[in-house]
């Protein structure tokens, strides 16, 4: 999927006039029916199926909050079918609005920008159960998973729960990861998926339990292991690209420490500094297993190695970075060049030859907008506030972006 892109000037896009706030729109028949269809192949390729648990309890016309977990964009196409009767408003990035914000909105969608404290979201969504009696769906871990397994929580979501008192219904897909894994340049695997809806909480528990208790639940929800999953379940991965950009994820050589040396491609993971070579097997294991035979453990092991230099005051990432910008829907503005940095006292963005600066602190947000050949584009990061979004692309080899998402969220938790 790409985007619109456009060459303009940094200050003629501070000039710009920024987005009109709009209401949500309830989506009609004929957009309902379209995405399912669009979603028909691509779900009969992975011969899906769906296990539903306790829905008997939720009303043919009650609204409800549909929380999913994030893999791949199939997810969407998993819940217009077994939503296919109900319609839902979906919470979506900002950014999916770029070049077809009529077209969004008339399919539910409702706007926000990711990691950022979004109030109008809260508002929008209230105003989808209320006064449209639409069920809202959400992906609460806001991106998609690095190493397939849970990205962090927002702790406001238990608050968030007993403001809007409706029931909850969880997602939870399997297969997802395996066919479609960000790491891997949006190359399909042949992997079945399958999902399971089940009734979560109805307004009686949310009402009589505390917004802590409700967080625990929704944590627990929210653990998984897809390499795990793949391993116990003998799904194996044939495809000769299976291991092709893991050192997105594994920036980080387990062996020799090195940084940006890693290297995958076919079915190996190569560090060009030490020269030891780790094949990702067909059922998810890593050989040779020393010192990790799975890709979480050592994704763990690279927080791990992260947080220890921010503790001890080492922490530095820096890099050359192409900057695009984000005020509205019509395009993202590619303004310039420029220096991305993050430390213990969080980002630096200087660039558009000394127009810019953008400082943000370590406490602006639990997690960071990060992604993968982000519409095609490059390896991003992204940061900035409900009013500029700033998408940094790093120009220099070294696989930063898991270790900048990585870093912000043991940042924050050390601050916090």
């Amino acid at each position: 999927m790409k985007t619109v892109v456009k060459e303009l000037s940094y200050e003629k896009v501070l000039a710009l006039k920024p987005q009109k706030l709009q209401k949500p729109v309830k989506p009609g028949l004929f957009w309902r029916w379209l995405m399912r269809l669009l979603g028909k192949g691509e779900l009969k390729a992975t011969n899906f199926k769906a296990n539903y648990i306790g829905m008997e309890k939720l009303g043919a016309h009650e609204p409800c909050l549909i929380l999913m977990n994030h893999s791949c964009f199939t997810d969407l196409l998993i819940a217009e079918t077994v939503f296919a009767r109900r319609p839902f408003n979906i919470v979506c990035t900002s950014d999916g609005f770029v070049g077809k914000n009529w077209l969004m909105r008339h399919l539910g969608c409702i706007p926000t920008n990711k990691f950022v404290t979004d109030f109008v979201l809260v508002r929008n969504m209230k105003y989808a159960f209320e006064k449209l009696g639409t069920s809202v769906l959400m992906y609460p871990e806001a991106s998609y998973s690095f190493d397939g397994t849970a990205t962090p929580l927002p702790a406001t979501l238990g608050k968030c729960l007993k403001l809007f008192n409706v029931p909850v219904v969880m997602v939870r897909t399997y297969g997802a990861f395996a066919r479609d894994p960000l790491y891997n340049n949006l190359q399909k695997r042949k992997v079945d998926i399958s999902a399971d809806i089940k009734y979560l909480l109805s307004c009686e528990d949310i009402q009589n339990k505390s917004t802590d208790e409700l967080n625990e639940i929704l944590a627990r929800e929210f653990t998984f292991d897809n390499w795990k999953w793949q391993k116990e379940n003998n799904v194996k991965i044939t495809e000769p690209f299976r291991a092709d950009y893991l050192n997105r994820v594994l920036y980080k050589c387990s062996s020799c420490g090195a940084e940006g040396k890693m290297f995958g491609k076919g079915i190996h993971l190569t560090c060009s500094a030490c020269n030891t070579e780790w094949t990702l097997l067909e059922d998810g294991r890593l050989d040779p297993a020393k010192p990790y035979s799975s890709v979480p453990d050592w994704f763990r092991w690279e927080r791990e190695q992260v947080r220890k230099e921010l503790i001890d005051g080492t922490y530095k990432l820096e890099s050359p970075v192409e900057i695009y910008m984000l005020v509205n829907t019509k395009a993202i503005y590619h303004v310039g060049q420029g220096t991305l940095k993050h430390d213990n006292k969080g980002f630096v963005l200087d660039g558009c030859e000394g127009k810019l600066h953008y400082e943000q602190g370590p406490r602006a947000s639990y997690s960071l907008y990060s992604d993968y050949f982000w519409y095609e584009l490059g390896d991003m990061i992204c940061i900035g506030d409900m009013k500029t979004l700033y998408y940094c692309f790093p120009k220099q080899a070294g696989d930063i972006v898991a270790k900048a998402r990585i870093a912000t969220e043991e940042l924050y938790k050390l601050q916090k």
